[in-house]
């Protein structure tokens, strides 16, 4: 295969290009109550976890 043809594939498969500035406007968008639920519970999880690895290692 030559470099040619795998530089066309590669061009049809690039996606949109962001700038630094766009790439970085993100945010957690939680409308619904049951999305909220399950991020929250999510955080308590992870708490909930590192305390029992600490209470199991030490």
């Amino acid at each position: 295969m030559s470099s040619d043809q795998s530089d066309r594939r590669s061009d049809q498969k690039e996606g949109p290009v962001f700038s630094a500035e766009q790439a970085r406007q993100g945010e957690i968008i939680l409308r619904t109550r049951t999305r909220r639920i399950i991020f929250v519970a999510g955080l308590v999880g992870i708490v909930i976890l590192i305390a029992v690895v600490r209470f199991a290692v030490g």
